[in-house]
């Protein structure tokens, strides 16, 4: 197995927000190196970011969006959409393209258009979708949210489809496990829970 970190993250968008979900373990090849890794990151009120790859890479990169989207803000005066930023993480993400950050992110909010999801690779490509997932457990996530996800999840549904999502990868995927983080994202802000699996 190459040395490459592993990881599960998830994004579903619902009719009233978005859930981001990943599981907690931090591994490099068959080495566990945490087992309390946070992959979920807060952007704004409204926006959240979700990751797999280096941790460090993840870290600078939300605190540089994060600070990207409040200037934004200031200087419009009104917030940024989850489009602008998934476009400028985009950019930040493709500035580096020579010497790529070792991370997939999920970009998901709530603004005045909606609910909204943007994948993006290490070399800023941003795809729009409904659902998503990244990490070296992706592929056995997307099996079940490909055949479980329908337009118009409630909350609920779709917490539960994120958490079986990374549940089910977690049970295949050598890279993933430990735990569940939830950022429930809705229009009255963001909330996040951890959730012990057994």
């Amino acid at each position: 197995m190459p040395y490459v970190p592993g990881a599960t993250t998830v994004g579903v968008v619902c009719k009233d927000g978005v859930i981001l979900a990943s599981e907690r373990r931090f591994s490099y090849g068959y080495f566990v190196m945490s087992k309390t890794a946070k992959k979920i990151f807060k952007v704004t009120d409204k926006i959240g970011a979700a990751c797999a790859g280096l941790v460090s890479d993840m870290q600078m990169l939300t605190r540089e969006l994060g600070a990207y989207i409040m200037l934004y803000s200031y200087e419009r005066d009104r917030s940024a959409s989850v489009k602008t930023a998934a476009k400028v993480l985009g950019n930040l993400l493709f500035e580096r393209r020579m010497f790529p950050l070792l991370t997939q992110t999920i970009v998901g909010g709530i603004d005045e258009d909606g609910p909204s999801l943007y994948v993006l690779d290490p070399i800023g490509s941003v795809i729009q979708d409904k659902y998503a997932s990244v990490g070296t457990g992706a592929e056995i996530a997307m099996g079940l949210l490909e055949s479980e996800y329908k337009e118009d999840l409630t909350m609920e549904e779709a917490k539960k489809l994120a958490t079986r999502a990374v549940k089910t990868a977690i049970a295949r995927d050598i890279g993933s496990g430990e735990g569940l983080d939830l950022l429930t994202i809705t229009k009255e802000g963001l909330k996040e829970e951890s959730v012990r699996l057994a």
